[in-house]
């Protein structure tokens, strides 16, 4: 007796994860600038938060640029890991590494303006089981499905652990 293929217990495939929709890069680009004038503009008085439960925080990062030797400003999303600060190289969810990441690997001594204040830290990419768990913290947000927009990226998103140092 032939068997029919379109029968209803063969298993179907699952449909190929759709990606997350990004906007244009444009958009994401001017979204940075603007965040970084209007904490200027304010006088530093807004555009930093400091993390609550469920809620990432965001913060400034003052690095060195690699080919510059200017200072360079970022805004950036984190959270609390005892005393160190957590985020994520993710460049917009785009392809390839934020500047302000490469510029922290050549010169790993930075500063961080959060709400707290300003002070120095020295950043470096978390790995292995520091890296899973903290890594899985950001799932505690809720804001985005952090897995899928990794997962639309080419390679790996680096978690980037700022701990604080002593000048």
């Amino acid at each position: 007796m032939p068997v029919d293929s379109a029968s209803s217990h063969d298993p179907q495939p699952a449909p190929p994860a759709k990606p997350p929709r990004m906007p244009p890069r444009f958009f994401v680009r001017a979204a940075w600038a603007f965040h970084r004038g209007y904490h200027r503009i304010t006088g530093g008085r807004r555009g930093l938060w400091k993390p609550k439960p469920g809620k990432w925080g965001a913060m400034k990062l003052t690095t060195i640029g690699r080919k510059s030797g200017a200072e360079r400003v970022a805004i950036l999303g984190y959270f609390e890991d005892g005393r160190n600060l957590i985020t994520m190289a993710m460049n917009g969810w785009g392809e390839g590494d934020p500047a302000w990441w490469l510029n922290l690997q050549a010169d790993p001594d930075a500063t961080v303006e959060t709400k707290d204040g300003v002070f120095p830290i020295h950043g470096r990419a978390a790995e292995g089981e520091e890296r899973d768990r903290l890594w899985a913290r950001w799932g505690e947000f809720g804001d985005d499905d952090v897995d899928a927009y990794a997962n639309a990226r080419s390679t790996e998103t680096p978690v980037v652990v700022l701990e604080p140092r002593t000048v």
